[in-house]
């Protein structure tokens, strides 16, 4: 079974991406500057202003949609796509409803109930979600003036064929954000398939350096930044992480 299917996946990461900051760590107990990472993927790595009145933005690998959300403060039209269907039925409900509720893993079998809620000030009618796969999306999404891709280039089976596409998925101008901690895993990515965390002829690839030789010259690197995150577990378990954002800039074609 594909663990993004699960239960206990579906709720983590509704608390991942909507907890309230004290839901996920109580005061005083932790990095809290890893936080609110979705909502930080946004405010932090793109430049939101200047947008023509128009503007499109898509976030692939959504997860339950919390950035798709965000990006909707400033496009006016978002589309969410995540490979999981646990997740994008959610993010369904959160577009519908404005809120959903879930169970919190505190101890063992101890849970509590929490609800997920959209902010109220965000257009939910702007936003999309589709399931698909990021490797083969459909034909006929068009261009956007923003992509991102958060915590999901190495989760994919073949990463290369993903990034290959994403210069006729942003439009001239347009920004493409790509956010992850590069955690290559054989069990998600065949490691003849991984872009970067492996040696050649005895020199480390890293996987920054893959990015730039499939980016450029399509692309201009514009900056690179840490960005930590916190996925909880259970009360006294988390998945403390840093993911490195590299934020690039479509050149005129």
């Amino acid at each position: 079974m594909n663990i993004y299917e699960s239960d206990r996946a579906l709720a983590e990461y509704l608390l991942f991406h909507y907890g309230e900051d004290a839901d996920v760590l109580p005061p005083g107990t932790g990095p809290v500057e890893a936080l609110r990472y979705p909502v930080r993927c946004v405010e932090e790595c793109f430049t939101l202003t200047g947008l023509p009145e128009k503007c499109r933005a898509l976030d692939l690998g959504c997860a339950v949609g919390r950035s798709s959300f965000e990006l909707a403060r400033h496009f006016t039209e978002v589309i969410g796509i995540d490979l999981s269907q646990s997740f994008i039925a959610a993010a369904h409900h959160l577009r519908t409803t404005g809120e959903i509720t879930y169970l919190r893993r505190d101890e063992g079998e101890c849970c509590t109930q929490l609800t997920a809620r959209i902010p109220r000030e965000i257009d939910r009618q702007r936003v999309q979600f589709e399931g698909g796969d990021a490797e083969t999306l459909r034909h006929g999404l068009g261009a956007f003036d923003a992509v991102l891709l958060a915590n999901l280039i190495d989760r994919l089976r073949h990463p290369r064929s993903c990034v290959e596409r994403l210069a006729a998925l942003v439009k001239a101008g347009g920004e493409l954000v790509i956010a992850s901690p590069y955690t290559w895993l054989e069990e998600f990515t065949p490691r003849e398939n991984w872009l970067g965390g492996f040696l050649r002829d005895g020199d480390c690839v890293r996987t920054r350096a893959s990015l730039e030789s499939l980016l450029l010259p399509a692309f201009e690197l514009v900056a690179v930044k840490n960005l930590s995150l916190l996925i909880r577990e259970h009360a006294r378990k988390f998945q403390w992480s840093v993911a490195e954002a590299t934020v690039w800039r479509r050149r005129e074609s």
